[in-house]
């Protein structure tokens, strides 16, 4: 979703710009310590659910993250030709999955500001599994609840790890975005793994 369909600058922000200001002002912790702590706490966490668990940095921090998202809604965007994209695969009748890493509040507030369940069949939440799609068992599990197979599925993403699972899982077609936040420079393009700089270019 983020970094795919979703401008990841959203994100960026959110988690290395705005989490730690607020979080630092509420426990008297100045901006670039409060970044610092956060980030190692972060790291310690990365390719886990709980990297992407907002329950679980709330309790952790002590600190509403849920409430900090929805503060920040208007900045959530989709990427320049994402819905263009979704709406071509969806002329062509093919069944279109939206699988996630974000939690379900999360999902929610994007769901609501950028309406994703308008443009998709289904919204799948990894922590419906919980496992994030780095994961083997979250292919395994996508495949017996919700029917996808993956030798007829295409699926885009900007995660290496998450990418590199679903290569492991056969997934016919794949492909790694590289420009996920459009505020940065592009990607290097990951070894045996076809890219493109945004979904557009797959019906262009």
């Amino acid at each position: 979703m983020d970094g795919t369909v979703l401008d990841l600058r959203f994100d960026n922000q959110f988690w290395l710009e705005a989490l730690p200001r607020r979080w630092g002002a509420a426990h008297g912790i100045e901006p670039g310590e409060a970044i610092r702590r956060l980030r190692a706490r972060f790291d310690a966490k990365r390719g886990t659910l709980e990297w992407y668990c907002i329950d679980h940095w709330s309790d952790e921090l002590d600190f509403d993250i849920a409430a900090l998202k929805r503060e920040m809604r208007d900045s959530i965007r989709w990427l320049p030709g994402a819905e263009r994209f979704l709406e071509a695969v969806r002329a062509r009748g093919k069944r279109l999955l939206l699988t996630t890493n974000a939690h379900p509040i999360s999902l929610d507030v994007k769901d609501r500001q950028a309406g994703l369940s308008k443009q998709f069949d289904e919204l799948v939440s990894s922590h419906e599994f919980g496992v994030p799609k780095e994961d083997a068992q979250f292919w395994a599990m996508l495949a017996d609840t919700h029917g996808v197979d993956p030798a007829t599925t295409l699926f885009v993403d900007d995660s290496t790890a998450v990418l590199h699972a679903a290569r492991e899982a056969a997934v016919r077609e794949i492909y790694q975005v590289l420009r996920p936040d459009s505020t940065l420079p592009a990607r290097e393009p990951l070894a045996g793994i076809a890219s493109i700089d945004a979904l557009a270019d797959l019906v262009d």
